[in-house]
């Protein structure tokens, strides 16, 4: 029993590496783009430094959140799919996402054209409005990169061919760091070339990546354009609309806390100090958002080939191996608190401050290994209705009024507002564990069978309860020789 047991494990393990490593580090790449463009111009002055995080974290984080929901609806469908045999429907299902993507990049531009008076209404200090106003209206570019850039990613994702789009996005943020050199450092262009050179750095990822779509590679998932992507638009965007709001309450929830802070006393020493924190926990959340993809990918394909059993042992191993990487950036953070944030500023009272903080970053990075594990398991299931309610629950009617309470009436400043969001994330973290441990995994299953037949799968292909496809045996077998894990959809016979 033992034996089987480890066994198992091992191959489930394979499974989900093979997936969240590239997955990973296309994380890390991407995220970095803003994270390097932080550093550059956080050595240009502290009200820049303060201006950049508050439109990334703020406007962009506003506008990552939509988009990326939007997008996830992808990831249920296109993983369901692959694991019921319905590979073709792959093509039409991210034609729609974009359509849907494009639309609302376009709604959301006027956040950026005049994110200098919203900033104002905000209450946030006139001088950093400003700037921020003035970067904003300069970035419009990326917004309509991520529009298209995360359909491409779930619609890779969700047959295991990440890998090239790792080396894209590594190749990006190399060529990211040398411009900002070249531009903001040398040649001391400042703020207009920092955003210039983010704009240019996404369009790059974003047409090698539609290169490698159409480059033959997916002969089956990809059949070019077609008017299908028209069709039934607007249950599509009903989904999409479920997965946005869940993902948005999530992302909007640091907008939220970065809101708050700017209300404190001394508010540009208070937000350079949580933006660094902010940076850093975000940048270790890049690890379990890698297996956020892996075990949406993995309990999405496993309940499209009616494997209910293989889909909750992947959520358990992925759990477990995020929350032993989180144990490990806990015990990095501790150690090397006071040191950290010197990659963002040189101020002593910025440090002194952020390090004051590092045991409370410590501790929410821990958290925040387990609870984006969570979240990919309510994708590939498809259960983004339910964690709306949760995080709203969570977040904002018991997060965010304890940070209100603790920053400003208990006067812990950006200290206890940092305590009340990390209260918010535990509680919704507990709630996720209840929920996926009570789930009955036959009837999701039975539920992703109906959801690929009313998004146009063929019932000839689908899995059905007495003629269940046989369990992976060898994960080694799913390599399509590039590196790339090939899952290979599930057809019924007979």
């Amino acid at each position: 029993m033992g034996k089987a047991v480890v066994s198992k494990s091992w191959q489930e393990s394979k499974l989900l590496w093979h997936i969240a490593f590239p997955a990973i580090l296309t994380a890390v790449f991407q995220f970095s783009i803003g994270f390097v463009t932080v550093g550059f111009v956080g050595h240009i002055g502290s009200v820049e430094l303060a201006a950049v995080t508050v439109v990334e974290n703020v406007i962009e984080g506003f506008a990552y959140g939509a988009l990326l929901g939007m997008g996830s609806a992808l990831e249920t469908l296109c993983g369901q799919a692959v694991g019921a045999g319905q590979v073709d429907m792959l093509g039409v299902y991210i034609q729609r996402s974009w359509i849907i993507c494009g639309a609302t990049a376009l709604v959301l531009t006027p956040t950026y054209l005049f994110t200098g008076p919203i900033l104002r209404a905000l209450r946030q200090p006139g001088d950093i409005a400003a700037v921020a106003g003035t970067y904003c209206r300069w970035v419009v570019p990326q917004l309509f990169a991520y529009a298209a850039n995360f359909p491409l990613q779930k619609f890779f994702q969700s047959q295991s061919r990440v890998w090239v789009v790792t080396f894209i996005s590594g190749a990006g943020l190399a060529v990211h760091v040398a411009l900002n050199y070249v531009f903001v450092t040398r040649l001391g262009h400042g703020l207009l070339a920092a955003a210039i050179v983010g704009n240019v750095t996404w369009w790059l990822i974003i047409l090698a990546q539609m290169g490698y779509l159409v480059s033959g590679c997916f002969p089956e998932a990809w059949r070019g354009f077609s008017m299908l992507a028209f069709k039934n638009l607007a249950a599509f965007v009903k989904l999409s609309l479920a997965s946005a709001v869940m993902l948005c309450l999530e992302l909007w929830y640091y907008t939220a806390v970065l809101l708050l802070v700017g209300f404190l006393n001394n508010a540009q020493l208070q937000i350079d100090v949580m933006s660094i924190c902010i940076n850093y926990q975000l940048w270790t959340l890049m690890v379990a958002l890698g297996f956020n993809a892996a075990v949406s990918v993995r309990v999405s394909n496993e309940l499209g080939a009616n494997r209910p059993k293989a889909a909750r042992f992947s959520v358990i191993m992925a759990v477990l191996t995020s929350g032993s990487i989180g144990a490990v950036f806990f015990a990095v953070f501790m150690a090397w608190r006071t040191g950290l944030p010197r990659f963002f500023s040189e101020d002593e009272d910025v440090l002194r401050e952020a390090a004051k903080l590092g045991y409370l970053l410590a501790g929410s990075i821990f958290l925040n290994s387990i609870q984006p594990v969570l979240s990919g398991v309510a994708i590939g299931a498809g259960w983004q209705a339910l964690v709306a309610f949760v995080n709203i629950g969570s977040y904002y009617l018991v997060g965010i009024p304890l940070a209100a309470l603790f920053g400003f009436k208990l006067k812990m400043d950006a200290m206890g507002i940092w305590v009340g969001m990390t209260l918010g994330t535990l509680l919704q973290t507990a709630i996720l564990l209840f929920i996926s441990y009570r789930t009955k995994w036959d009837k999701q299953a039975m539920r992703a069978e109906e959801r690929v037949r009313e998004w146009g799968g063929r019932s000839d292909t689908l899995p059905s309860g007495t003629q269940v496809a046989p369990a992976i045996e060898d994960p080694d077998q799913l390599s399509n020789g590039s590196g790339d894990l090939q899952l290979q959809p599930q057809h019924r016979t007979g």
